[in-house]
């Protein structure tokens, strides 16, 4: 379903290229597993079983990660209201709308189409910005479900997962019980670790890639939108500031879902992992919400 968010092309590319790239390394890494379970069928099933589970539960999984729950409009007006007016402006369905309650601020998108998307706000979200700013975050969460790259990452990032997994099992069958077996086993042991880690790599790397760029797109696509890109990038150094100082162990909590969310949940000193990094830097998104508004006609945007 087409919404009034601006197609962006590059965004699309890149998620194509992405996808295909990806799933030529699925190809070689369904050729590891059945050489180390020997048996194509079990290899499809179970691979489709949690690729299945992936798309399909994704949403229900990051909010139960999270401790989110889904809000009715009685219980937060507000936040639904937001949400109303955003919907509305861009033409697209409306998602459900979810709260964590968590002093970790931030937000994400999830699901696999605009149809069934959800969008969850931590209270510490609530709690710190505006509604000018929360408007902002919101549209930017929007945009992902209204671009597909929710579902993209998603499903690129199963291969990763099940790459790592079978590193794991790989690992551990072969500490513990390869002492009885022959060299030949050894050898096809080490190959499939070998597969996978290089596997586990290649989706790390691609995935990041994407997602720097999604998210630069999310915040275009949602300046635009709201016409107010100054309070996208208040909303940006706010909650970049406050996480610093939000406790490692709660951190630590919310890092595998860092791909989704709107700003990373890291800590003081991740400068140098800029190149792993799931998001750009703050000074690359508020550099890129500076030409927005230079677009829009004025410092602010379209704000009067």
């Amino acid at each position: 379903m087409r919404s009034r968010f601006e197609p962006d092309r590059q965004l699309i590319a890149r998620m194509a290229v992405t996808m295909f790239l990806l799933g030529l390394v699925y190809v070689a890494f369904i050729a590891a597993l059945i050489v180390l379970l020997k048996s194509t069928v079990l290899v499809v099933v179970i691979a489709a079983a949690l690729l299945g589970v992936q798309y399909w539960y994704s949403d229900r999984i990051a909010l139960y990660a999270m401790h989110g729950q889904i809000v009715t409009p009685e219980e937060q007006p507000e936040l639904h209201g937001i949400i109303d007016r955003l919907c509305a402006t861009a033409d697209m369905p409306k998602p459900r709308v979810a709260v964590s309650h968590m002093d970790l601020p931030n937000a994400f998108a999830t699901g696999r189409n605009a149809d069934h998307a959800v969008v969850c706000v931590t209270t510490g979200l609530q709690r710190r910005l505006t509604v000018e700013e929360l408007e902002g975050v919101l549209a930017h969460e929007l945009s992902h479900a209204a671009h597909r790259d929710v579902a993209v990452i998603t499903i690129a990032s199963f291969l990763g997962v099940l790459a790592g997994l079978i590193v794991r099992f790989a690992f551990y069958s072969q500490a513990f019980g390869g002492r009885g077996r022959d060299q030949n086993t050894a050898v096809v042991f080490l190959t499939v670790m070998a597969v996978s880690a290089l596997v586990y790599a290649l989706s790390f790397l691609l995935i990041r890639a994407l997602s720097r760029y999604r998210e630069l797109a999310a915040d275009r696509a949602g300046a635009m939108l709201t016409g107010k890109p100054s309070a996208l990038a208040s909303a940006l150094t706010k909650v970049t500031g406050d996480i610093a100082r939000i406790p490692t162990e709660d951190l630590r909590t919310a890092q595998a879902f860092n791909a989704f969310f709107f700003t990373p949940a890291l800590g003081p000193g991740t400068a140098l992992a800029n190149l792993f990094a799931t998001h750009p830097t703050l000074e690359r998104r508020l550099e890129a919400l500076a030409e927005v508004a230079a677009e829009l006609g004025g410092p602010g945007g379209g704000e009067p």
